[in-house]
């Protein structure tokens, strides 16, 4: 390294073991994943369930799966709940559960989005983004 860096300066040596090494952050972003079950519920009472699974290999800080929901008019969607992630590299189930309206939601097709989220940083915890997934599902009484 010695030799590189009087060679290329310390900027270029940096660069060419960038290329060299793949980082951490690439390997990791290559195996975080989410997805969406193609059913989804609605009961009686407007509770509405989504799930799907994840996988995240590396985080440093608190992970979470959000999900939302629409059906209809793709541009009005519902948040539903949010449940904590654990990023070690397996592959775990996410559900999200949370009660609407009744009638917000019927059964037949609507859309569902899924996001894998990391909160990180210091001071104000910036959103880092892991994996996201949209996908057609079809939503039963549940």
């Amino acid at each position: 390294m010695l030799f590189v860096r009087q060679t290329l300066g310390t900027a270029a040596a940096a660069a060419l073991l960038l290329l060299l090494a793949p980082s951490a952050v690439a390997r990791s972003a290559a195996l975080d994943e989410v997805t969406v079950d193609p059913t989804a519920t609605v009961a009686a009472d407007g509770t509405i369930t989504l799930s799907g699974t994840y996988r995240c290999a590396a985080a440093s800080g608190p992970v979470f799966v959000s999900s939302s929901v629409s059906q209809g008019d793709p541009r009005v969607k519902q948040g539903i709940g949010g449940s904590s992630a654990v990023c070690d590299g397996a592959e775990h189930r996410w559900t999200n559960t949370e009660k609407r309206e009744a009638g917000t939601l019927v059964p037949g097709a609507a859309h569902v989005e899924a996001t894998l989220l990391e909160l990180a940083g210091t001071g104000l915890p910036l959103p880092t983004f892991h994996a996201s997934r949209r996908q057609d599902v079809t939503v039963t009484q549940g």
